[in-house]
């Protein structure tokens, strides 16, 4: 091969393979430098170098200078040294062009195997560069192949390959080779041998959140905001939406015009159905939307123990459906709302006394529990407070001190204190203040109006 042609060839490898150009020449020079040692030893300090202009190839070798040559592979003589370096100096190590002449078909044949092999390596970094843009993305594939030895199927993702294991695939889906679809990609992996590959999924909750962030503008420009998704794959999925503007609809938004937008969900999960709910902060009426398209008489809100529980009134024609299939639907719910919940129809809760004064008494008895935790916990950070107030520093040494230490020492869970709802906090502590100072008010105009009547005033 001509020098000249040594370029054009880089130039078409880099052309073909989409790589740097100066990554395929550093291969090469490492290339040559290998096959160099391995025809003439190696144990010289050896650099090899192209010219990008000309295509011409030359061997350095780092050598040391020394009275007399015992070996010529290292050390080259202080007559012989001078011709390079006119002051150099016995024990110095100066560098010397060695290209050999007849550096021939065996340093050509390793050098293009050492280039291929870091070319290949080029390319395995620039596919698992290309796969890491798509971890956390919904992407289309075409099914390569099936791998029923090792339960998986190969997806083809134009830039490289992934792997839809047996556990992420939807149950009873069936699929074929050549079928094209979207998949969700979980991670990258890169193995210590073979190339890159990401781990794809078609079960993953957030699945369905990227298939509707790509269907719903709304949803993409944070107009409509997913609040949860509770799914059961292939079969039923939930998915809480609410809007972070006022006058905008955000299930509307989620279905679109005829239903065109969810449909084109729904056909890229195989079908699966989709329940789209707006998301309210009040948990009553978040549950009772949860449980749609059942239609709900009442929720009453209970604690039992540290577990959030929620009694569900329905129609009695209506139970069936609040509860779905083998519990489907009031399953999803309770995953969707953090609930657990207890479903009954109407006529079966007034026989166990769960009338509707009843379930009144139950829900204000809930509120009233939950208003004196939070004003125990507001009168507990009072008292903190309270209590730093009265250490006083003694000086200014030491109140640099003390807050220094303060902030250092200041533990995980004081700081995940300081997230708590403050502002919740101290309007009850205000209104609990304004009531003890109201009971003192009425107390005195009482004392008074006593002590009028005693006296005969008026």
């Amino acid at each position: 091969m001509a020098r000249s042609e040594l370029i054009i060839a880089i130039n078409q490898v880099c052309a073909e393979r989409g790589l740097d150009p100066n990554t395929v020449i550093a291969a090469i020079e490492s290339a040559l430098v290998s096959a160099y040692r391995k025809k003439f030893g190696a144990a010289q300090n050896v650099i090899a170098k192209i010219d990008t202009k000309t295509g011409a190839v030359r061997v350095f070798a780092e050598l040391e200078v020394v009275d007399k040559v015992r070996d010529r592979k290292t050390q080259i003589s202080l007559e012989e040294a001078r011709k390079y370096k006119p002051d150099v100096k016995i024990g110095e190590k100066i560098i010397v062009e060695t290209t050999p002449r007849d550096f021939g078909r065996i340093a050509a044949q390793t050098a293009k195997q050492v280039m291929m092999q870091r070319i290949r390596e080029a390319e395995r970094e620039i596919i698992y560069e290309e796969l890491k843009k798509m971890e956390g993305e919904v992407v289309q594939g075409k099914i390569q192949r099936i791998d029923r030895k090792k339960n998986q199927i190969v997806v083809n993702l134009g830039h490289g390959e992934g792997i839809l294991p047996k556990q992420e695939q939807i149950p009873r889906e069936r699929l074929r080779q050549n079928d094209r679809m979207y998949f969700y990609v979980v991670r990258v992996e890169r193995p210590q041998r073979g190339g890159p590959f990401a781990y794809l999924s078609r079960t993953h909750p957030n699945f369905v959140r990227r298939l509707l962030e790509q269907e719903v503008p709304e949803i993409r420009n944070g107009i409509v905001e997913i609040k949860a998704i509770a799914r059961e794959p292939g079969a039923r999925s939930k998915v809480a939406v609410a809007a972070t503007q006022p006058g905008v609809d955000p299930v509307g938004s989620c279905v679109g015009v005829r239903g065109t937008r969810i449909q084109a969900v729904v056909n890229a999960l195989g079908g699966e159905k989709i329940d789209v709910i707006e998301w309210n902060p009040d948990p009553r009426v978040f549950i009772a939307n949860a449980l749609a398209p059942a239609k709900v008489l009442d929720v009453v809100l209970m604690e039992d123990g540290k577990e959030k529980r929620a009694l569900v009134i329905v129609p009695d024609d209506q139970l069936s459906l609040a509860i779905g299939r083998d519990g489907q639907n009031a399953r999803l719910a309770a995953k969707l709302t953090g609930w657990h919940i207890d479903i009954k129809g109407a006529e079966e809760a007034a026989k166990e006394g769960l009338g509707p004064e009843a379930r009144q008494e139950m829900q204000r008895q809930f509120e009233e529990k939950k208003e004196a935790d939070l004003l125990a916990q507001a009168a507990a950070l009072l008292q903190q407070k309270v209590g730093e107030d009265d250490v006083a520093p003694s000086g200014e040494e030491d109140a640099d001190t003390s807050s220094s230490q303060d902030v250092n020492s200041a533990s995980p869970s004081e700081k995940a204190d300081e997230d708590f709802d403050l502002d919740r906090l101290d309007a009850l502590a205000m209104e609990q203040l304004q009531r003890e100072e109201g009971e003192k008010a009425s107390g005195q105009v009482r004392q008074t109006d006593q002590h009028r009547r005693k006296t005969g005033k008026r």
